[in-house]
């Protein structure tokens, strides 16, 4: 019994690498174990492929009744699953217009004298791209949602694990084993159901970085990789496009915005190279305090909606450091290097 389990797993692990979907992968083991049932039921006792797969099918037929029922109680949570989905208000309205009802929900706004009515109208018809659905893009995600940005992009190729709920408020302990753009898709919908979401599950490419930020008016950069980091800068700059950039590491986090063509440095300029092995680990490595995310992704979140409101002072030309197991924030200016093979000369 335990060859063919064996087996059973060489053959799911063999379909993961080949790219083979998942549910021809389980069809291919279910046969196998069909045809070893078979063997138990029909060849007579003694037999050797009876006694090399157990001798007996009463195993056989309780391991098939345990994933009966796992496949029923799947199903049964899709099929509820579908049905809240069903349920959610489906809000239609024209791009950029406010649907009836839609701005009871943005009073706390409209009476700030920095936004008001014109500042939320501009939130209306802004696009957003959010680069990464974990730690930092959950709380930038929501807020932006429930501030009323009209079209949220959000890029993402992983899927949500348990490791991610300490910190990643966008997701929840059922979307265990979901791509993070659709959980996440889900949860800005559930907060505000009027706004246009558009997930894609892919890394952030050099063949599609150019086409797919042109269609936004700003970026948030919420990645823990400085390959991703330097192709959006790449990108932004190139486009003109506002780059708001976090990052985080164990207590310590850290938010700025880069536009070299109205004022300030590019991302480049302040950090011209990747750092060697081991000198900037992820958070996977190195740990992270779980709220910190939220504290830093809600201040992009709060210089996303002033770039596309002209509201106050962005932190163009400055970055914001906070720390917070000693409660402090310090913030200082950004200068840019001639020689930035971004944006120098």
């Amino acid at each position: 019994m335990v060859a063919v389990l064996a087996f059973c797993a060489a053959l799911y692990a063999l379909g993961a690498v080949m790219g083979t979907p998942t549910r021809m992968r389980w069809t291919l083991i279910a046969l196998v174990i069909g045809a070893v049932v078979l063997a138990q039921l029909v060849l007579p006792g003694g037999h050797g492929l009876r006694v090399a797969t157990g001798g007996t099918a009463m195993p056989w037929l309780i391991l098939l009744g345990v994933a009966a029922l796992v496949a029923l109680y799947r199903a049964g949570l899709g099929a509820l699953r579908q049905r809240a989905q069903d349920k959610e208000p489906q809000v239609t309205q024209a791009p950029g217009h406010f649907a009836d009802g839609e701005l009871d929900r943005y009073v706390r706004h409209i009476v700030l004298r920095e936004l008001g009515g014109p500042g939320q109208k501009k939130l209306k018809q802004a696009r957003v791209l959010v680069i990464g659905a974990g730690g930092l893009g959950s709380p930038a995600l929501l807020y932006l949602a429930a501030a009323g940005v009209g079209t949220i992009g959000v890029i993402d190729d992983d899927e949500v694990d348990a490791g991610n709920l300490q910190r990643q408020v966008i997701h929840r302990d059922a979307d265990i084993g979901v791509g993070k753009v659709f959980s996440a898709e889900r949860a800005m919908k559930a907060v505000n159901p009027y706004l246009e979401v558009k997930p894609y599950r892919r890394r952030l490419t050099d063949d599609i970085a150019a086409d797919l930020i042109d269609e936004y008016d700003l970026v948030l950069d919420g990645t823990d990789n400085f390959e991703t980091r330097y192709l959006a800068n790449a990108v932004c700059v190139a486009q003109g496009k506002p780059l708001v950039s976090g990052a985080l590491s164990q207590w310590e986090g850290q938010v700025s915005v880069f536009q070299p063509s109205v004022a300030g440095p590019c991302y480049q300029c302040i950090f011209p190279e990747a750092p060697a092995p081991g000198l900037a680990p992820s958070c996977a490595e190195a740990g992270v305090l779980g709220p910190l995310p939220g504290v830093v992704g809600s201040m992009m979140a709060v210089e996303a909606v002033k770039l596309i409101t002209g509201a106050g002072a962005v932190l163009r030309g400055e970055m914001l450091i906070y720390d917070a197991l000693w409660g402090e924030t310090r913030k200082f200016g950004l200068k840019r290097r001639d020689d930035c093979p971004v944006c120098g000369g």
